[in-house]
């Protein structure tokens, strides 16, 4: 059985980010890197003492590139390469989501030849399924096939799929890559599993608070992020 490689892409938003490494860390003994991305100075010294209380790996990108920020595509061509070399699926839990003590577990309980992706479904703090998995509301069923659009907020990606699709070739004009993985992995030919019963809490665009503006008011959310280049997917 391959091992577990989870990683955590983080970019301020404290509140929620340190919940959900602790939950990450006492949930299994597991080996986890936070990738800090040019976060404050306050964020990246709070990142330093937690790095240092529960021994997760952080990368501050910062001392690595001079790319500005998003940099989920070094992030995850690192953690592929990383997952590659140690025969690892890699596990991507977003720093908005905190999983429960088995979550990860059963993620990688699913994996089968030929599975691509697992991810567990989202909810709010009511229990009910959340952004981004509304489709979802509809299914029934513990774990489900799908070749719908999968997240990335508590997501495990095979390593077969990882030696099938290099990350390496993601589109640098682009800044979120769940959507297109995620139907990479269709097109390759493997299956995808939403797993209905293995719940996460979501609480979605705490880096990005600006994206709240598509519930709100989502004629100036679409204008700014036209006119900002902000969100290219």
């Amino acid at each position: 059985m391959c091992k577990l490689i989870v990683i955590m892409p983080v970019k301020d938003s404290m509140d929620t980010a340190r919940d959900a490494i602790r939950a990450v860390m006492q949930s299994q003994d597991v080996d986890f890197a936070v990738y800090n991305d040019f976060s404050s100075a306050e964020t990246t010294a709070e990142l330093t003492d937690m790095a240092a209380d529960y021994g997760f790996r952080l990368v501050n990108w910062a001392d690595a590139t001079d790319h500005p920020s998003p940099n989920y595509r070094l992030t995850l061509q690192d953690a592929q390469r990383r997952a590659l070399s140690e025969n690892a699926h890699l596990v991507v839990v977003e720093s908005d989501v905190t999983v429960q003590n088995e979550t990860i577990n059963r993620l990688a309980a699913e994996v089968k030849s030929g599975t691509g992706i697992v991810a567990a479904v989202t909810v709010d703090s009511n229990g009910e399924i959340n952004f981004p998995y509304l489709y979802a509301r509809k299914l029934k069923g513990g774990t489900v096939s799908t070749t719908k659009r999968l997240s990335f907020c508590c997501t495990l990606l095979t390593n077969e799929f990882l030696q099938k699709f290099s990350f390496e070739s993601l589109d640098p004009d682009k800044q979120w890559y769940d959507v297109f993985i995620s139907h990479q992995s269709v097109r390759l030919g493997f299956r995808n599993l939403l797993m209905l019963d293995n719940r996460v809490l979501h609480r979605p665009h705490s880096s990005r608070p600006w994206k709240l503006l598509k519930y709100s008011n989502p004629l100036k959310y679409y204008w700014l992020k036209i006119i900002n280049k902000r969100d290219r997917i």
